[in-house]
């Protein structure tokens, strides 16, 4: 069977990463960010309501083409693992992928005239290749992080500097679509025209994010593991990406991560619809809730490395995960009982904006301590398979992220069907009954997934110690092959 050698250069040093290559590193994250705020947020909204597609087909279609997804991810990993150049193994996808995000990206906002069947298979066609070109960056990106550091804590600064700038990404676009691209003098959020420019504009910033992150960490290249590779078949290969994948804790950090991202990508799906017709939010106002979003990020991002250093990182994700439930639904919940404030009132937005604060850090807090566990979960690998499998296991983390925008958007356009929700709806003029239903599905929905991600939180079977303790045995084992031998 293919394997990879242990060595001492496989297992990288405890070190603190210099400020210019953290900050280069997470900005790549922004093209992440962008790609999944504008999928999560707008996609739906833009093919029901603007292009006037049924949302349960829309949804489906988008989740159809996640099934793509789930074979391009870890073969990009794979691979990844496995290239081999000048340029090492990761960034050489990373630059490879900048111009093709940006032609899928321009091309889903910019549907030519066709008949139904035919949008939709524009509509998969250019998800499929955005997504899969966003894979091959992300995935080798992501997959630097245990790669640049072995210390604990420092991969979970790491990862909160990854989703700091990631959100700032998605959130600086979705303030540009709410004061211009779709500002209500442009149109509003039925301009097409709006969303045209919002594709070109994001393209654009997709490849500046990349190029960038890719640049400032290629001084890195000389620093990083190069585990040699001993060739076998093509049956070796598949053998040993199934060995490396029947890791226990990989599984159920998967698991954990599919819950927890699927409700991420309802609550992005459904954004407009809830903001716009329950709480009766317009023009400029969408940009306080934008805002009031980023500063509960920054909140995950002072408090994840921080809470991390102490304790188990996967308890603290659990509550984590049920705090935001808690806290994100409590609007819904409140108004059906009379208890919140009236819609436009002016207590109303203060009070929902400071819920959405408070969920959104804890939501993120969640994810950054998840993301970071990935980290970890590759030297577990390595010591059962004696391989560094960093790509694979970030190619199905990526996969999981993934769900906020396949799965996340198939339940939201459910959602929206089982309410009756009509198309083309106008504010202010949708029933009441129709509002209900659509807040008791959805957060119900939301608190009942939150509920598995805490539970396989739960479950995932090592923190601290075991980490250390299995740094402590690939230093051996490593010390142990490059001693002198006497024959």
């Amino acid at each position: 069977m293919a394997s990879v050698a242990a060595s001492p250069v496989n297992v990288p040093p405890r070190r603190r990463l210099l400020n210019r290559t953290m900050a280069s590193y997470g900005f790549g994250a922004v093209a992440y960010g962008v790609k999944d705020s504008g999928f999560g947020t707008f996609l739906l909204l833009f093919y029901n309501q603007v292009v006037g597609l049924p949302s349960a087909t829309v949804g489906l279609v988008v989740m159809l083409a996640l099934l793509a997804d789930a074979m391009i991810d870890p073969a990009v990993g794979f691979f990844s693992d496995r290239t081999r150049s000048r340029w090492g193994r990761r960034h050489p996808w990373m630059y490879a992928s900048a111009l093709p995000i940006a032609i899928g990206w321009i091309a889903l906002w910019n549907p030519p005239a066709l008949s139904e069947p035919m949008t939709l298979f524009w509509l998969f066609v250019c998800a499929v290749i955005t997504r899969s070109a966003v894979s091959c960056y992300e995935v080798p990106s992501v997959a630097l992080t245990p790669e640049l550091t072995a210390d604990y804590d420092e991969r979970t600064r790491i990862m909160a500097y990854r989703y700091l700038f990631g959100w700032a990404g998605g959130l600086s676009m979705l303030v540009s679509a709410y004061l211009y691209f779709l500002a209500p003098a442009n149109g509003g959020l039925l301009s097409r025209s709006g969303y045209g420019a919002f594709g070109i504009t994001g393209a654009v910033l997709m490849v500046i994010a990349i190029l960038v992150s890719a640049l400032g960490t290629h001084h890195e290249i000389g620093n990083l593991p190069k585990p040699a590779i001993i060739r076998g078949t093509l049956r070796d290969s598949f053998n040993e990406l199934r060995e490396t994948l029947k890791n226990r804790a990989f599984a159920i950090l998967m698991l954990a991560g599919v819950c927890a991202y699927t409700v991420q990508g309802i609550s992005y799906a459904m954004s407009n619809y809830l903001y716009t017709y329950v709480w009766g939010i317009k023009g400029n106002t969408f940009a306080y809730v934008t805002v009031a979003l980023f500063v509960g990020v920054i909140g995950a991002f002072v408090a994840a490395p921080r809470i991390g250093a102490h304790g188990n990182k996967a308890r603290w994700a659990m509550l984590a995960v049920l705090l935001a439930a808690a806290l994100n639904t409590a609007p819904y919940w409140l108004r059906l009982v009379g208890g919140f404030a009236a819609v436009g009132s002016p207590a109303m937005l203060p009070a929902l904006l400071g819920c959405f604060i408070l969920g959104t850090a804890c939501s993120v807090t969640g994810f950054i301590l998840g993301a970071s566990m990935m980290a970890d979960v590759v030297e577990d690998s390595e010591v059962r398979t004696g391989r560094r499998s960093e790509g694979v296991f970030f190619a199905g983390s990526f996969f999981v992220q993934k769900c906020t925008s396949g799965i996340g958007i198939f339940i939201a356009g459910a959602i929206l069907a089982f309410a009756g929700f009509p198309a083309k709806a106008v504010p202010g003029q949708v029933p009441e009954a129709t509002i209900d239903r659509l807040t008791i599905i959805y957060a119900g929905t939301w608190v009942t997934i939150a509920c598995f991600a805490a539970f396989f939180f739960f479950r995932f079977p090592f923190g601290r110690a075991e980490h250390e303790a299995r740094l402590a045995a690939l230093a051996g084992a490593a010390s142990v092959d490059a001693a002198p031998r006497k024959f």
